[in-house]
């Protein structure tokens, strides 16, 4: 019994390897996991202290729990089944597609990484490459809100930047649960995405049990109380305009409202640049007719490396303002109350006709709008027709975010943000677009022509 027992080396690192995987995964991974978890409540219940939004149980639930509650969800089961009838593929099957589906869809949130890194990051990019401005902003109607009720800031989609600018502006109100398209599946990018609490979405899909997966995902999410940041225009602004809505996440959440249930209350959010770091790539595909974004790697990194080098040496200048605007909060509870026909599409386009009427107009769209169609002009010229436009607008309620208040000083600071770029030049009283670019002067005028066209308020 205790004799020596010759084994091959390579048998004894196998028993040692089997061993030490045992040993952790019964006693060591439990520990540590047990002892980040107690960090994690820690910090949870600090920051719960000081935010206007707790954050709630659900949004902290362990991944792979919630994959397996989202993926036997009754109503997923319902979706397995069809499909099942539909195919002939045994339910295991598409019960196994369900589980892959959740776990593409929920997210891995992460107070640490949210609080501790995604949020101080947002505020230093947001403050390094703009101006950031608060518009409109209601307090007494946004404190007014239901603390029972989920809240969904509803917004225009401008650039990649909302993302980062809006994270930075609500970080002390509540964490953030964004829908992101198929670019974030970039690692690291994605973990970090994920860590954030954004969840993945396929926009273009029309598969129904993959649907049936994200609609559940939303509605669970809604009726937890997680506060959301939804897009509903699908996509960027190719032409600079406020778009229509896609009903995909707005339908979820409508479906979802149970009479008497917890109230959803969507906040609209206007965003607006006086540069939008992507704009001659949508203006490119606005013109090609196809949602193609043609940007290489290689300008990507040359653009970055630029503006990086600009910083490091001092000589960087600031992208102009990024200004947002809170409209009047709306509750889907009173809008079903009052609801005739469609209550989506009518909860939709409402959503969408306040965010269009609270863009803030900054000095470049002003001064483009200004520009119109023409070629040059004379620069007096162009001050006076930049004072009408802004007498109008305020006449019809805008809000125009300009220095101090003055037409002359957006003028300036708009034509200091388009000469280096060679948008425009001036040759002595004259101001020269630049042919190449005529379709960027359209593409920031478009939101004042817009407002022009509204309805005066």
């Amino acid at each position: 019994m205790f004799r020596p027992v010759t084994l091959p080396f390579w048998l004894f690192v196998l028993i040692l390897v089997f061993a030490g995987v045992a040993f952790a995964s019964h006693f060591l991974f439990p520990s540590v996991r047990w002892f980040f978890r107690r960090r994690m409540e820690r910090v949870v219940d600090r920051l719960n202290r000081r935010l206007d939004r707790p954050i709630q149980p659900f949004k902290l639930m362990a991944r792979p729990d919630m994959i397996m509650r989202l993926a036997h969800d009754p109503k997923v089961a319902e979706a397995i089944a069809a499909e099942a009838a539909a195919t002939g593929v045994p339910e295991t099957v598409h019960l196994e597609r369900a589980r892959r589906y959740a776990r593409e869809i929920v997210p891995a949130f992460s107070a640490s990484v949210y609080f501790g890194f995604a949020t101080r990051a947002a505020k230093w990019l947001a403050r390094l490459v703009y101006r950031v401005r608060v518009g409109q902003f209601d307090a007494e109607a946004i404190a007014a809100i239901d603390r029972g009720a989920t809240v969904v800031f509803v917004m225009n989609h401008r650039s990649n930047m909302d993302y980062v600018l809006v994270t930075y502006l609500a970080a002390n109100r509540s964490a953030l649960s964004y829908a992101v398209g198929e670019w974030a599946h970039v690692w690291p990018l994605s973990w970090l995405i994920r860590a954030s609490g954004a969840y993945f979405i396929r926009r273009k899909s029309n598969n129904p049990l993959y649907r049936r997966v994200l609609a559940r995902y939303v509605q669970m999410a809604t009726e937890e109380g997680v506060t959301q940041a939804v897009f509903p225009e699908g996509g960027l602004s190719l032409d600079g305009r406020v778009g229509g809505a896609r009903l995909g996440i707005l339908s979820y959440i409508v479906a979802g409202h149970r009479p008497g249930g917890r109230d959803v209350v969507f906040v609209p959010v206007s965003l607006a640049y006086d540069r939008v770091i992507e704009d001659r790539v949508l203006t490119a595909a606005h013109r090609s007719g196809e949602r193609r974004f043609r940007a290489s790697i290689g300008a990507i990194v040359k653009f970055v490396g630029r503006q990086s080098w600009r910083v490091l040496t001092g000589r960087f200048q600031k992208f102009g303002t990024a200004s947002v605007s809170f409209g009047a909060p709306l509750s889907l509870a009173a809008v079903l109350e009052d609801a005739h026909g469609d209550a989506t599409q009518g909860l939709a386009e409402e959503l969408m006709a306040r965010i269009a009427a609270n863009v803030p107009v900054l000095p470049v769209p002003l001064i483009c709008a200004a520009l119109g169609e023409r070629a040059e002009m004379d620069e007096a010229a162009l001050r006076v027709e930049a004072a009408g436009i802004a007498r109008a607008l305020r006449d019809r309620g805008v809000h125009l975010d300009l220095p101090e208040g003055s037409v002359d000083r957006g003028v300036d600071r708009a034509l200091a943000l388009l000469a280096p770029r060679r948008i425009i030049r001036r040759d002595g009283a004259r101001v020269i677009v630049a042919p190449a670019d005529r379709a960027l002067i359209s593409f920031y005028a478009a939101a004042v022509d817009q407002h022009l066209a509204a309805p005066a308020a």
